[in-house]
């Protein structure tokens, strides 16, 4: 069991029979009432997020999930595909499971997959991932006086801001929780 005072954000949690992240919470105390602890989930399954408050003190249940690692093969319609390289077992994860994270997917490498009660229910991204940049502007001589920044397009689709410096050809470290630049690798 986990108490609210465990809460912090992408804890999984199991919460009226289902798989939820966290994704905010805040501890908020008003005068003569007990604390609460109000929070953002979102169902790892159907990807709804909702608004929830517990009590302070209170304790949900901690879910029962295993992780896998597994090959990324391809995506179809709003399907990804996944492989395990032991069994060669096959599962698809649905484009609302993947989120965002579709924008760092890549072909070949592997990934962390969360299984509950059997079934894939979502994917655990590294906290960063390292892409190549497919299409950059060009930069203007003179452009340096500040921290100037422009776009670029990486090899999965996804457009970021990147410093003057980078190229067409360099590879970015990108921040797969915020898509944020974080460094050239």
């Amino acid at each position: 069991m986990l108490s609210t005072s465990d809460f912090r954000k992408n804890l999984k949690i199991k919460f009226k029979g289902d798989l939820y992240v966290i994704v905010d919470f805040q501890h908020a105390k008003t005068a003569q009432r007990r604390a609460v602890v109000r929070t953002k989930l979102k169902n790892l399954r159907t990807g709804q997020v909702l608004e929830e408050s517990f009590a302070a003190g209170d304790t949900v249940e901690k879910p029962d999930f295993s992780e896998r690692m597994m090959q990324y093969l391809y995506s179809a319609d709003d399907e990804y595909h996944f492989m395990d390289s032991r069994t060669y077992e096959q599962v698809a994860l649905k484009q609302k499971q993947v989120g965002d994270y579709s924008w760092y997917l890549q072909e070949n490498l592997e990934y962390k997959i969360l299984f509950f009660e059997g079934q894939p229910v979502n994917i655990d991204m590294p906290s960063s991932v390292v892409l190549k940049v497919v299409e950059a502007e060009p930069a203007v001589k003179g452009d340096s006086v500040s921290n100037i920044m422009k776009n670029v397009k990486l090899e999965t689709g996804l457009s970021i801001k990147v410093p003057l410096f980078i190229k067409e050809g360099d590879r970015v470290k990108i921040d797969t929780r915020s898509g944020e630049y974080l460094e050239r690798a």
